[in-house]
């Protein structure tokens, strides 16, 4: 019999360290396959984030292809997606042997690796400064010599334009720049190039400035002929309907998911006429535009189509086009899916469940039935420390309804009186999603008997159309109501301590728990690296999101006043709770300067708080000595606001005034004036697709953007969307 717990609420004595969340946890990413073999992209936090691709044959044994310090991630649109390509290459046999085409995370250049070789040689040519020419979402060409992908080129001028691209496989361009084939122009953003089976047409997503992917795009197509994808025009789509993920169904047909009703749905058009509607229905079938390359459809040999369908857990179905039929598989405990794979024969695909880590798995379409080829994690806890979601629809402002997971403390013995506290976890969004997916994060703070509730809040992904767009200009507003009313209900049911509320959140996340911390609610709050200062993220922000505020809060120079009157910077003076900051020092998305101007903000005002800064981190922490150490001053912070000690775990000193980082710790003798200390050479952000899930803490290894859109490859331990995100 388990003993009894007497300690208090966050002090529970639990095996589940930092350490064994922060380690032997491998991100999987973007399966692959063809001649019955997988392949998949494979993130590895304890080797700083790199990420490797890997093999599965037929016998089941798994090969790393790319030794270190190769590292295979594209940087197309700042958060990436599919890096890497099976491609057919021909021996002295005749017989065909699959070799990869990747993007190396460093040069960002196209790169082959033939089976059996050693080295990688290049396909594409020298950038002329580190990441100006950027490849991403490759497809093969119907002749097989070809790889088909969109091109991202930076000038020194900070300028950005786009194209869908041809590179051959001969590797001839990487000497001659002359042989990378311009396909497609003319459109600020492209995604999915797709050649048709007999190679006489391109289907492609395009959209433009200042519309997001899961704002409004277009299915366009066009025939291929010598001067590249020639007399292009639109299919579907528009500026209020955002289309993604186009497969051919045979040489003239195209499926599709549009939100064109309302919710990402399926649907078939030829090469000229009306789309149809393949299954209406108000549940989504994709997670998403975010990260490039993920899938939610595969079609099957016989004709029937393998598709994704819920709404921010999806879990797979079988639709047969000839009885408009659409039969759920029951997958076990596999109940949240990323993304699907499959040559006709076989179906893989990417997915988790509350006490399944991520892993990658092969699907019958017949039984539902899964065989796992890889595990994110070879060991994990004893399933009654881990968390069991409770699902929930909360009542929010003016009744609307928020969708939220609640997680209450859980571990053998572990019961003390009275109501817990709850830590109000906000994703990275702010177009983002939450799953219930197995994320240890969770489960180190509520195996010590801290609750936590993951909040869809409005803008979600996952919930339709109308639900995603309650956040536009409203962003600051409605995310902070949810929070708040999800954490008020769970007091009013007695779950939560009223005095014992937590909020926290990266990226958008922090941002909106930054802005909590000004209100009454919560006792605390946690920022990963979140936006401070929204008029400074408008101007230092990339090319992908410089126009997302505008759907978000307004356009500049009219809505100047309300990005100063919803920036945390500007209401600090109001917040009277303890605040801990973690940042990376090389933080390209939210520049440290931002977390630091709030620290200083807060010490002017004698607000206690914790600014820790990662050196050599990006947005999101890769290491994980990273992960380890902020996962560890959260608890320690949690100890310090509710007034517990936590065992084993290394206390947060909360200050009220402002050490100034940059400063030296110790002055040179004679009193020489050292100075600031130089910045460290700057290292990219942490990869895409690469490790965790949403989770909780640190966003191990992703770049996690600031909205994270939609993506599996963008979290942080296991849950998150998110991009990677941050998701």
């Amino acid at each position: 019999m388990t003993d009894r717990v007497t300690a208090p609420h966050g002090a529970w004595p639990s095996p589940i360290s930092a350490s064994d969340v922060a380690r032997g946890t491998r991100r999987l990413g973007f399966p692959a396959t063809a001649g019955g073999e997988v392949w998949w992209e494979e993130a590895r936090p304890e080797e700083g984030g790199r990420t490797t691709v890997m093999r599965c044959g037929p016998d089941g044994a798994a090969a790393e292809l790319l030794e270190a310090p190769w590292s295979a991630r594209t940087r197309v649109h700042e958060y990436g997606g599919r890096s890497f390509l099976p491609v057919p290459r021909r021996d002295d046999k005749a017989l065909t042997r699959f070799g990869i085409v990747f993007a190396d995370a460093g040069d960002q250049r196209l790169y082959l690796l033939d089976r059996g070789a050693r080295e990688p040689r290049p396909l594409t040519p020298p950038p002329p400064f580190p990441g100006a020419l950027r490849y991403g979402d490759p497809a093969l060409s119907a002749d097989g010599r070809r790889v088909v992908c969109v091109r991202e080129r930076h000038g020194e001028d900070g300028r950005v334009d786009r194209a869908i691209v041809a590179v051959p496989l001969s590797g001839r361009a990487a000497e001659d720049p002359s042989a990378v084939a311009e396909l497609v122009t003319g459109a600020d953003f492209f995604a999915s190039p797709t050649p048709s089976p007999d190679g006489e047409h391109l289907a492609w997503v395009a959209w433009n400035h200042p519309r997001m992917p899961w704002d409004g795009t277009e299915l366009r197509v066009a025939a291929l002929g010598p001067q590249g994808a020639e007399r292009p025009y639109t299919l579907k789509g528009g500026v209020d309907e955002s289309v993604l993920q186009p497969v051919w169904s045979g040489p003239a047909r195209l499926r599709f998911v549009s939100d064109w009703s309302g919710w990402w749905n399926l649907y078939e058009i030829g090469l000229t006429g009306q789309a149809v509607a393949l299954y209406p229905d108000e549940h989504e079938f994709t997670p998403g535009p975010m990260p490039l390359g993920a899938r939610s459809c595969v079609p099957l040999a016989d004709g029937r189509l393998v598709v994704l369908q819920g709404d921010a857990d999806l879990a797979p179905a079988v639709y047969d086009p000839g009885t408009l039929e659409l039969k759920p598989l029951d997958t076990g405990e596999f109940t949240t899916w990323e993304t699907l794979d499959g040559d006709g024969e076989q179906v893989v695909g990417l997915a988790s469940g509350p006490r399944a880590p991520q892993s990658l798995v092969r699907l019958d379409p017949a039984t539902g039935r899964t065989t796992v080829l890889r595990s994110s994690r070879e060991e994990l806890p004893d399933p009654e420390l881990l968390p069991v979601p409770r699902r929930t629809e909360f009542s929010g402002r003016y009744g609307a309804t928020v969708h939220a997971t609640v997680y209450p403390p859980a571990r053998p013995g572990g019961t003390t009186a009275g109501p817990a506290p709850y830590a109000v976890w906000v994703h990275g969004g702010p177009v983002g999603r939450a799953t219930c997916g197995l994320d240890l994060f969770k489960a180190y703070f509520t195996s010590r008997g801290i609750g936590v509730v993951d909040v869809n809040y409005s803008g979600s992904l996952g919930f339709g159309r109308t639900y995603r767009e309650r956040i536009a200009g409203m962003w600051g507003v409605v995310d902070v109501e949810d929070a708040e009313a999800v954490a008020q209900a769970l007091v009013d049911s007695g779950e939560a301590d009223p005095e014992r509320l937590a909020v926290r959140g990266p990226s958008a996340g922090g941002y909106t728990a930054l802005l909590a911390a000004s209100g009454r609610t919560f006792a605390c709050a946690t920022s990963l690296f979140g936006v401070a200062d929204l008029l400074q993220l408008a101007a230092t922000t990339h090319d992908y999101e410089s126009h997302f505020l505008d759907t978000l809060v307004g356009p500049l120079p009219g809505y100047k006043a309300t990005y100063r009157e919803r920036s945390p910077i500007t209401r600090a003076d109001r917040v009277r709770v303890p605040v801990l900051l973690l940042q990376g020092t090389e933080d390209a998305v939210v520049p440290k300067e931002q977390a630091r101007e709030f620290a200083k903000a807060l010490a002017d005002n004698g607000v206690r708080h914790a600014l820790l800064e990662f050196e050599g981190e990006g947005h999101g922490f890769g290491s994980a000595e990273s992960v380890e150490r902020g996962l560890e001053a959260e608890l320690a912070f949690y100890g310090e606001v509710f007034g517990f000690t936590p065992p084993g775990v290394p206390g947060v000193e909360l200050v009220t005034e402002y050490p100034d980082p940059e400063l030296e710790a110790e002055p040179l003798p004679e009193l020489e004036d050292t100075g600031p200390r130089a910045a460290p050479a700057r290292t990219e952000d942490a990869g895409d697709g690469g490790s965790g899930g949403d989770g909780g803490g640190q966003e191990s290894p992703e770049l996690i953007p600031w909205s994270s859109p939609a993506g599996e490859g963008t979290t942080e331990a296991g849950t998150e969307s998110g991009p990677p995100a941050t998701g």
